[in-house]
């Protein structure tokens, strides 16, 4: 379950999700406390352009800048701001432990096994985006308690790929 601070324009958001993968039919959604149902039929959040969101059966047609800052309905152009809630802990200089997607796109490779050592900075993961190889590195030595994802398996931007502890 993920969950998010959003804040369009002036308004504020508390969202909870299980990670949504594009095409995967409609999910159930919390927003502030409030259960709706949202599809994403196909969005391309790796891209500027217009898509399309179901919630609770209606279609909605929007538009994200490809970096998140802002977003574009038929009410009008908004900022955006989306803070993680569960990395609004205090953690130690070298992070949580937790190693995320920076960006949407497909894990290519998968470089660590679980309970195996790594160092600061070693390669994980290769992850595809936009035809283009990203190197994910560990943000601190540890240990890898656990893995999310497999060779081949399309994420979503700050998916969970592993832990380290």
């Amino acid at each position: 379950m993920s969950k998010l601070a959003v804040t369009v324009g002036n308004c504020a958001y508390e969202i909870e999700f299980a990670m949504l993968h594009p095409g995967s039919g409609a999910i159930p959604v919390k927003v502030n406390g409030e259960l709706i149902q949202v599809a994403l039929p196909g969005v391309r959040m790796e891209q500027e352009g217009n898509d399309w969101l179901v919630i609770d059966n209606r279609p909605v047609e929007i538009s994200f800048d490809r970096d998140l800052r802002w977003v574009q309905s038929e009410l009008g152009t908004f900022p955006i701001e989306i803070r993680d809630r569960e990395s609004l802990t205090n953690r130690p200089l070298a992070g949580d432990g937790r190693v995320k997607a920076p960006i949407p796109g497909m894990i290519t490779r998968v470089m660590i096994e679980e309970g195996e050592k790594v160092d600061l900075g070693q390669p994980l993961f290769i992850l595809e985006a936009m035809k283009m190889e990203n190197e994910i590195r560990a943000s601190h030595s540890g240990k890898i308690v656990s893995i999310n994802v497999t060779e081949g398996q399309g994420v979503t931007l700050h998916e969970l790929l592993a832990e380290i502890i």
